[in-house]
């Protein structure tokens, strides 16, 4: 909590000061009220005393409550003010943090984690600091405070108030011991809770198309009886200390009346003012260790916050320290434009203990097709995800204009790349943000837009929608169909003007006729653009300069159409289970 806390603002951290000082008057109020009620014990004990001096001692009184009360308004204020501006802060460099994570990262902590860790965690530290400001500071002040008060005044009654302070913090110490490994088991049911509802409504078209609704059902029951569990007996346990609380406080003024009563009754009555002034202890003493266990209450509530608190802070420290393994590089061009190449690369997952590419090696100049074919999990995607450097390869390296990608900037790596990834992904926003999308050198103008939208073929159905390229697409792009998705974005990697172009199985949701009119855009309109394709398509790829044919991450084959057919079985066999003899022939 401290290590996540140093990361507060220093604006933040004056308005803390302020408050902390704030705080301070508050409890110098506080204990100035019961020596008044001392000197009005007194007042109306002396003969001769006066109503005037009755109403002067009750007016400072009331300006003493007055004026607690408005520091206390004013702490609340800078209070609130402090936790929603570090709250703020936080959110937005876990946020930061996380967009620079690669695949790994996500994948070690799961895309539910995450939110939760952005959203219910970061929220469990604002309310502590909301509370915590004036309580932490608060409670521990006035109750060092009011115990010196009342050392001195009797060591009957001092030892009484120490023996209920002692069990009152054994029992909290006993509780906090209990529920904090419960408190880190709770945001891991919470995780799962956003996991199985995140789930459910990504692929609520599954769930009714397999009238799974009950399975799902069952599924989140379990997750949510786990937490609700865990969660009772959390707030159970939680809830003995109030109650326990309160009737030490009871308990511990009516021992205090009760022992000040039999020293009182021992002083005989002929010292009239050693009685007077027993009973005027007495009383102050009361009202001082009353605030002593309130300040302890006061540290209880922060308490039933702390630990859920502790934990949301780890979870969030363990974000913030997880640093990106791809590091970038400080170079912004090379001696060639336009090639890829690919030297002696192997690659293995970090959770895998075997490569999932082996050896693979090719080059492909400017303005060339090079494309990638093979079996359901051969490693196309991997292979250019390589390319895309979402991974860094295990062994070899992959070059770009004749440097290593690991030497560039990911601003200069990423302007000379478009990326369509295997899944369409769209954003909330309009089909101009969408096709905008990002920084590139290309410029931002309607022009250039519409050209992308008409090279991937997506103008059509663009122009029909209400607002043209200002038409509200949701989020996910949920309001087009899967075809009109991925022409979207295709078109917003085309927007970006790259050297090079992937295609991660972009093409699988369109028809034949959309396929071939693309491909003949791409070949007219982007003649110096290097093309990288992975297709499951042999009518996709069979005019590209280089077919690399991918077999349980090995390369089987390299060359051109013509040469493969001859060549390589492993191609053959996938252009005879697509094309018949005669188009083959041809």
């Amino acid at each position: 909590m401290i290590r996540l806390l140093k990361q507060m603002k220093l604006r933040e951290v004056i308005l803390a000061a302020v408050c902390a000082v704030l705080v301070l008057g508050q409890i110098y109020f506080d204990l100035k009220l019961p020596d008044y009620m001392s000197n009005l014990t007194v007042i109306l004990q002396t003969p001769g005393s006066t109503t005037s001096d009755v109403w002067r001692v009750g007016g400072e009184m009331l300006l003493c409550a007055l004026g607690s009360m408005a520091l206390s308004v004013i702490c609340g204020y800078l209070a609130a003010k402090v936790a929603a501006g570090f709250s703020y802060t936080l959110r937005e460099r876990i946020f930061g943090t996380v967009s620079s994570f690669d695949q790994q990262e996500m994948l070690d902590f799961s895309v539910p984690s995450l939110i939760t860790r952005t959203t219910n965690d970061v929220t469990q530290i604002q309310m502590l600091i909301a509370m915590g400001l004036q309580l932490l500071v608060k409670s521990p002040i006035m109750a060092v405070w009011a115990v010196i008060k009342i050392i001195g005044k009797s060591w009957e009654l001092s030892l009484v108030t120490a023996a209920f302070i002692a069990v009152l913090l054994i029992i909290m110490a006993v509780i906090m011991v209990v529920l904090i490994p419960r408190f880190k088991r709770v945001q891991r049911q919470i995780d799962v809770i956003n996991r199985i509802t995140r789930e459910n409504l990504t692929g609520i078209k599954v769930v009714h198309a397999f009238n799974a609704e009950q399975y799902q059902c069952d599924k989140f029951k379990t997750a949510n009886d786990n937490l609700t569990k865990t969660q009772l007996f959390n707030q159970r346990t939680m809830a003995v200390l109030m109650p326990v609380m309160t009737l030490a406080m009871n308990g511990l003024a009516l021992a205090i009346y009760w022992i000040g009563a039999a020293l009182i009754n021992n002083i005989p009555s002929a010292n009239m003012a050693d009685r007077l002034t027993l009973f005027s202890d007495v009383v102050v003493f009361s009202t001082y260790a009353t605030y002593v266990i309130m300040s302890l209450m006061m540290l209880v509530m922060i308490f039933m916050m702390l630990p859920a608190a502790q934990v949301s802070a780890d979870r969030i420290n363990e974000v913030l320290n997880t640093k990106s393994k791809i590091k970038e590089g400080s170079m912004t061009d090379g001696p060639e434009t336009g090639t890829v190449e690919f030297k002696n690369v192997s690659f293995r997952y970090p959770s895998s203990e075997h490569d999932v590419l082996h050896n693979i090696s090719f080059k492909v100049n400017k303005g060339e097709t090079i494309a990638f074919i093979g079996a359901t999990g051969s490693a196309k995607t991997t292979l250019v995800s390589l390319a895309a450097r979402l991974y860094d390869t295990t062994d070899g390296e992959v070059l770009i204009d004749g440097i290593n990608i690991k030497d560039y900037t990911f601003d200069a790596l990423y302007d000379k790349i478009g990326y369509i990834t295997q899944r369409a992904v769209l954003f909330s926003g309009t089909v101009r943000d969408n096709i905008n999308f990002g920084e590139s050198s290309a410029p931002v103008s309607d022009d250039n837009t519409w050209r992308a939208l008409d090279i991937a073929q997506a103008t059509d159905f663009v122009e029909k929608m209400p607002g043209g390229i200002d038409a509200e697409i949701a989020q996910g792009g949920t309001n087009v169909s899967g075809g009109q998705k991925q022409r979207l974005s295709i078109a917003r990697a085309l927007a970006r003007q790259p050297e090079i172009l992937i295609f991660d199985d972009s093409f699988s949701a369109l028809d034949y006729k959309t396929d071939a009119k693309l491909r003949a855009e791409l070949n007219r309109q982007l003649k110096g653009t290097t093309l990288m394709i992975v297709a499951q398509r042999i009518g996709t790829i069979r005019h590209a300069d280089k077919i690399v044919v991918l077999d349980n991450g090995k390369a089987v084959g390299i060359g051109t159409h013509d040469e493969l057919i001859q060549n390589c079985d492993v191609y053959k066999e996938i252009a005879m289970s697509q094309l018949s003899p005669e188009e083959l022939g041809a």
